[in-house]
């Protein structure tokens, strides 16, 4: 039935670069194709499509989440998955990615990469013969937000009218919650202080999409009027990886900003806390809520492996 369900998708040998690149109806075939994957994992049941197949995973910023999440994924869907480091590769010593792409296009069946500037990902797609899928650039996350509209599915059993309020930077998890709610007809705020606010192109497209699917975008500085009556509560590090050195900046830029239990007393009584991890309690979220039993971070966490391989073996 899934082989079937595969077909029907027709995305295979796509690129996933961003959800923008896909339709409301294959976002959410994604979603309900992870859950199905999810579930015969649980039932204990094998289910191998990539057979045979290589994933290579290059990685110019580190994880824990991404690296365990794609590699057991590939391991579970009968594949393999190889680990680059920058320093494994020859673009760290100055190899163009069109030479880069056009080698590992000969060796792997897919390529998934991490790295900061986007346009590194559009140039390796641009030159790859096989699926190129973004694990994270500074300007999006879509694998994290597919695995969080999946994870509030499965609680709260809809995600078209529900209001998700992100709290904090708005960085590269805002946008693809952003275009991803819209997507998915869900009404999506983002509170974040003067000067880290949402892309002001994302927040157009964000807003055109919304238009057609009965979604909205709200962007305020005022953390109060975005989480109000939310059902869900997004929050993210106030420094990502690569901003480390404007640690103590951002902490007095975000003083108001944490996502506590003053502030998720706005939300709605049964709202679910999001958290793209790792987190640091007591800057951006208090203990209190994020192990409350609002929480459902794990959850989150987990369902990075089983969205990733619904991408993987869609696309590949």
């Amino acid at each position: 039935m899934i082989a079937d369900q595969l077909e029907s998708l027709g995305m295979k040998g796509r690129d996933f670069l961003g959800l923008a690149d896909y339709t409301p109806d294959e976002i959410r075939k994604l979603i309900d194709l992870g859950i199905e994957l999810k579930n015969l994992n649980k039932a204990g049941k094998a289910y191998r499509p990539l057979e045979g197949k290589t994933l290579g995973m290059i990685f110019e910023k580190s994880s824990t989440r991404t690296r365990v999440s794609f590699e057991v994924g590939m391991y579970q869907l009968g594949g393999h998955a190889l680990f680059l480091s920058r320093n494994d590769l020859q673009i760290g010593r100055g190899e163009i990615i069109s030479d880069t792409a056009g080698v590992l296009s000969r060796y792997l069946d897919g390529i998934m990469i991490r790295t900061f500037a986007h346009q590194i990902i559009l140039d390796l797609a641009e030159h790859s013969s096989v699926p190129v899928i973004n694990a994270l650039t500074d300007y999006s996350h879509p694998c994290q937000a597919l695995a969080d509209y999946m994870t509030v599915l499965e609680h709260k059993g809809k995600l078209a009218g529900l209001k998700i309020a992100f709290i904090g930077d708005g960085n590269n998890m805002a946008h693809s919650l952003m275009i991803g709610g819209a997507k998915l007809g869900l009404h999506v705020a983002i509170a974040s202080p003067d000067g880290y606010l949402p892309d002001a192109g994302v927040q157009q497209d964000t807003r055109a999409i919304a238009a057609e699917t009965g979604g909205s975008l709200l962007v305020t500085e005022d953390a109060r009027e975005a989480i109000a009556d939310a059902d869900i509560v997004y929050t993210d590090v106030w420094a990502s990886m690569g901003f480390e050195e404007e640690q103590k900046i951002r902490e007095k830029a975000f003083a108001n900003y944490q996502v506590n239990e003053e502030l998720a007393k706005l939300a709605k009584p049964d709202y679910v806390f999001l958290h793209c991890l790792p987190a640091h309690r007591g800057e951006e979220v208090s203990a209190g809520v994020i192990d409350s039993k609002h929480s459902i971070i794990f959850d989150e966490a987990e369902n990075r492996l089983h969205a990733q391989k619904a991408i993987m073996a869609a696309l590949m």
